[in-house]
């Protein structure tokens, strides 16, 4: 993706090191935890509450990040303590802590419905959303056997970066006030990069938690998964953009889960659209020569190199910009006699 414009502003142009914490507004500290992938963070804030602080979000599932938790409470934080934890999705970068935070430190948990009940899903019943389904969907869109296997040899990455989720929740939707530290933050959701993933808004002082709806640097992966094969994730996502756009002030400062805090939220939203617009621009052109299938069409939109993990997270971005194209009447579905979908200008 090409980098975001010159009209976002970044107060905090370098992050926090490891075990360090900075202070982005009263009341709000910002840390970050590793990843083991090309994205090699996950950004923490913690919310000033009553007695301690409140965590939006967890990190992954893994010792390094455990580590790295309590290492901030022995460091940065130490005789402070974390009261409540608030998790934006069932992505395990971003719950894959909350079984060990709610027993570590007996936090309590607040959770879009939705994400609660997929995540639960993800880790207590894993086959159902495993090789058995994948490995048709991937076959009927085009992609090689070689490719598919490659894909499903990763196993089930989801029970093994997640430490559970706590069996009790508390749950937030869409348009609910969330009381912190005195303070009231309204509970903004949007689907396509997730299910109904929550984010905060503080318009008194100017802060939006955005989660990974809007990032500074990259675009959030919109996909469509093999339990929903003909989901439009990607007109979900761009219908929260512009409602985002709508009721989130310009001169926020926004908080996003990965990437530097930075002002500019209407510029960033409208440079996401755009890209989006480009990619199925791209498709347009493609399967204008020819009828092609989504493995055929992922090197048109994602024409560098990739490894079976993002060969997996491409694919279904390329399915989502098809079903949009697919709801809007801009391509047509043409099954084949080989059992593999391909898709034509309408």
């Amino acid at each position: 993706m090409p980098p975001p414009s010159s009209n976002l502003t970044f107060p905090h142009p370098e992050p926090p090191g490891p075990g360090d914490i900075i202070q982005v507004a009263p009341g709000v500290v910002w840390f970050r935890l590793p990843l083991p992938y090309q994205l090699n963070h996950v950004n923490i804030y913690l919310i000033e509450d009553d007695g301690g602080w409140r965590v939006v979000d967890t990190g992954l599932g893994t010792a390094e990040c455990r580590a790295a938790w309590e290492a901030l409470l022995a460091g940065p934080l130490a005789g402070q303590r974390l009261t409540s934890m608030f998790v934006t999705h069932y992505h395990p970068d971003h719950v894959g802590l909350a079984g060990w935070l709610a027993e570590r430190f007996g936090l309590k948990l607040t959770m879009p419905r939705p994400e609660y009940l997929f995540a639960l899903a993800m880790m207590s019943a894993p086959a159902d959303l495993g090789a058995d389904v994948h490995r048709p969907f991937y076959r009927q869109h085009g992609l090689s056997a070689q490719i598919t296997e490659l894909i499903l040899s990763r196993g089930h990455e989801y029970l093994r970066r997640t430490s559970g989720i706590p069996n009790s929740y508390h749950r937030v939707q869409h348009g609910d006030s969330l009381r912190v530290g005195g303070r009231g933050f309204g509970v903004l959701t949007g689907g396509g990069h997730s299910l109904e993933q929550a984010m905060l808004y503080r318009p008194e002082d100017r802060l939006f938690f955005a989660a990974d709806q809007v990032i500074a640097h990259i675009s959030p992966n919109v996909s469509v998964q093999a339990i929903e094969p003909e989901q439009d994730a990607l007109g979900t996502f761009l219908r929260s953009l512009r409602s985002l756009r709508e009721t989130v002030a310009p001169d926020v400062l926004v908080l996003p889960g990965h990437g530097l805090p930075f002002y500019g939220m209407h510029t960033r939203i409208d440079e996401l659209i755009t890209h989006h617009e480009q990619r199925c621009a791209a498709i347009t052109a493609a399967c204008r020569l020819e009828s092609l299938s989504v493995a055929g069409l992922l090197p048109h939109v994602f024409p560098r190199k990739l490894d079976e993990h993002q060969t997996g997270f491409a694919f279904g971005e390329v399915l989502a910009h098809v079903n949009y194209m697919l709801a809007g009447g801009e391509l047509v579905l043409e099954p084949g006699l080989d059992g593999t979908d391909r898709y034509r200008l309408a």
